[in-house]
């Protein structure tokens, strides 16, 4: 892959797949700079800690990037388990406020990569609603959106990975178009790091049950990280606006 001397920011940095993507993007040559609510515990070139869900503390920690970034890997993310509220202001709404602002400071050819999840296929179904909340520019207002429309606590990991595939679909060729910016999804079925517990209550035995007969077994978070820095490279230059799945073939199974 190549990304010798790219910088590439990664949301998430301390654990699971933002830890893997990290260590292999500066294996194959990038700088990384490195975002997480807790301290990270493993090289990078530079580190913010963060609270992705508010927006003072994302517009402060963007003063503190470089005027040039090459990627940007939105891997940050909180479970199910959490509260709707939190799950949308960090998921979702941060996810957006950040990739936008940084907008001034991407490169020419610049990769976005938003992880969203094997959970956010069913976005057709709410299609209307997740257009609607696409088209809200700016982070409080979408806040006020989602407080006239409270998401249900029990589908809201569903939910805001739903918006993010529509919202990162909406946007990607207008961004590729104007700015030399793509953007692309990935979606993971079950993996293995420290919020996998999380999903299992998230879903409920049956659900895990039915799902653990249809895969293999559950990723390894470098698995997916390998497909988040081929994405951040310059030979996935002519991918844009796509969702790749990353599952096992356990989407293939629903069909």
């Amino acid at each position: 892959m190549m990304l010798a001397n790219k910088t590439i920011v990664v949301t998430g940095v301390s654990s699971g797949i933002g830890a893997d993507v990290a260590k292999l993007a500066r294996f194959h040559g990038a700088k990384v700079i490195g975002m997480d609510r807790n301290e990270a515990s493993l090289t990078l070139d530079g580190f913010i800690q963060i609270d992705l869900g508010d927006p003072d503390a994302i517009d402060q920690a963007i003063k503190q990037l470089p005027d040039q970034i090459d990627g940007l890997c939105n891997i940050a993310g909180v479970p199910g388990t959490s509260q709707a509220d939190l799950v949308g202001r960090v998921n979702y709404l941060g996810l957006r406020h950040l990739t936008q602002s940084l907008i001034p400071q991407f490169s020419q050819g610049a990769s976005v990569v938003n992880v969203a999840s094997i959970l956010g296929a069913a976005w057709p179904e709410r299609l209307v609603e997740h257009k609607e909340l696409a088209a809200i520019e700016h982070y409080d207002d979408g806040a006020k959106w989602l407080a006239k429309h409270p998401v249900e606590q029990e589908t809201c990991y569903q939910y805001f990975k739903e918006a993010l595939i529509v919202w990162t679909t909406q946007q990607a060729l207008a961004w590729f178009r104007d700015h030399a910016i793509r953007m692309n999804c990935v979606a993971p079925g079950p993996v293995m790091t420290p919020i996998l517990g999380d999903f299992v209550s998230m879903l409920g035995e049956k659900r895990v049950q039915e799902d653990a007969g249809r895969m293999i077994r559950p990723a390894y978070s470098d698995e997916v990280a390998e497909v988040i820095a081929f994405l951040c490279s310059d030979q996935s230059r002519w991918v844009c606006g796509a969702n790749i799945p990353i599952d096992g073939g356990l989407a293939s199974t629903y069909i």
